[in-house]
């Protein structure tokens, strides 16, 4: 029988969907589970798997198109229900779901002690992105799924082994200007709603700013001190965002003020606002996105340790920008960090990310000359790794003296770092 497919709920307050890209056609073969289309709401892009194997006989909705939930947007048959698979499209979409062993990407990393695979190795979607982006051979690792079905962990550990190649950054041609549209290009859904929520945000909130520059020399050695043990124990790169997570987890401990938001109060209240103080601290962490940017949620950061938030840094950001997020990973967050300084930025001056009322921005990381005092009140000149980082917040809730007392907390953790890395 055939089976529809339909446009998923993904959330409680979600009730529509927008179809912003076809991963398969009229014909193609589809295993159940398989990626079928993406879509894209207000709190998340997503792809949406089908829901049984067989071919996919007819698209309802095309792209661009947006539906109510529970909208019937394509059918899943068997061969020959209407639209007949060709031999062609069949062998391109076999190789979506089994890629053949032995044929290894550039730079293919490979695993001595694991003989390769002779015929098909079967591995899913999100392992195989990652393994492509990694430059990883799947014919050399042992999946430790169903049938030795290849995942996401796996190649996450051969990864986690590889050695750190440096090579130079790619050289980007210029576009050629001829080229570019003569008319106006329409916003794409995630553009469009970034703009009106920032448009909101500055609305809503009066911006204030604070520029704090952090001596981060321990954090540089601590780091290079426990970099390959902790990737070989964890997973996971050490890169320096959890040390500043964990700080700004730290501060908001000591200042809850900064994790908390304003919302409408009692009708009787002549200024019809109320403070909702957080007992979590739900950690937001902006991530870059072509077109766009989306920010997943660490939950319950305060509760978490070192290694665990490194781990849900790394595989927010992966699943983020692969479209695995779900609804409840991108809303309810109290306090956002976005990385500035990741093309060079000494410092940026970010927008809140509603309703919370404060976000850090993290700038460029780079040695600068700087003025050391002994105990005895000598001065000497040092070489140190500095790094500036800009609070934003909502003046309306937070004062400068409380922005300046999180932010003495956040530089004080990280200059005098004393946690377990792990």
């Amino acid at each position: 029988m055939p089976t529809d497919v339909i446009m998923p709920q993904m959330g409680e307050s979600i009730f529509e969907g927008t179809i912003t890209k076809w991963l398969k056609k009229l014909g193609d073969t589809v295993e159940r589970d398989e990626p079928l289309f993406e879509i894209s709401t207000d709190k998340v892009d997503a792809e949406i798997p089908s829901p049984e194997a067989g071919v996919l006989t007819e698209i309802l909705v095309g792209e661009g198109a947006t539906v109510e939930v529970n909208t019937v947007v394509a059918v899943i048959g068997e061969a020959g229900d209407g639209v007949a698979a060709p031999a062609a499209d069949s062998q391109s979409s076999q190789a979506l779901v089994e890629e053949p062993a032995g044929v290894k990407p550039q730079q293919a990393f490979v695993q001595a002690s694991v003989p390769a695979q002779v015929g098909r190795v079967r591995s899913s979607p999100l392992a195989r992105r990652i393994a492509k982006e990694h430059g990883i051979d799947l014919g050399r690792i042992m999946g430790t799924g169903a049938g030795g079905r290849i995942g996401k962990e796996d190649v996450l550990r051969v990864a986690a082994q590889m050695p750190v190649q440096k090579s130079a950054p790619p050289q980007v041609a210029a576009p050629d200007l001829s080229s570019l549209p003569t008319e106006p290009v329409p916003l794409t859904r995630m553009r469009a709603i970034i703009a009106e929520r920032m448009v909101e945000s500055v609305r809503t909130s009066p911006h204030v700013y604070t520029v704090y520059r952090v001596d981060m020399t321990r954090i540089v050695r601590l780091r290079e001190q426990h970099r390959a043990a902790f990737e070989q124990r964890h997973g996971v790169k050490l890169t320096y965002m959890p040390f500043i997570a964990a700080a700004a987890v730290a501060a908001l401990r000591r200042f809850p003020i900064v994790n908390a938001s304003l919302e409408s109060g009692p009708k009787d209240e002549s200024a019809g606002l109320a403070i909702r103080y957080h007992r979590n601290i739900n950690l937001g962490i902006a991530v870059a996105l072509e077109g766009g940017l989306i920010v997943p949620v660490i939950r319950q950061a305060e509760h978490q340790s070192f290694a665990a938030i490194a781990r849900s840094i790394t595989d927010l950001a992966l699943r983020a920008r692969t479209k695995k997020l779900l609804p409840d990973e991108v809303g309810g967050s109290t306090f956002t960090l976005t990385n500035a300084g990741a093309f060079g930025g000494e410092f940026g001056m970010p927008i809140l990310n509603q309703p919370e009322s404060a976000i850090l921005a993290v700038g460029g990381l780079r040695k600068e000359p700087a003025v050391l005092t002994d105990p005895d009140g000598n001065d000497s000149i040092a070489i140190r790794s500095m790094q500036y980082f800009c609070l934003g917040f909502d003046h309306r809730l937070i004062d400068g003296a409380d922005g300046g007392k999180f932010m003495l907390e956040f530089k004080k953790t990280l200059e005098n770092w004393d946690t377990e890395i792990g």
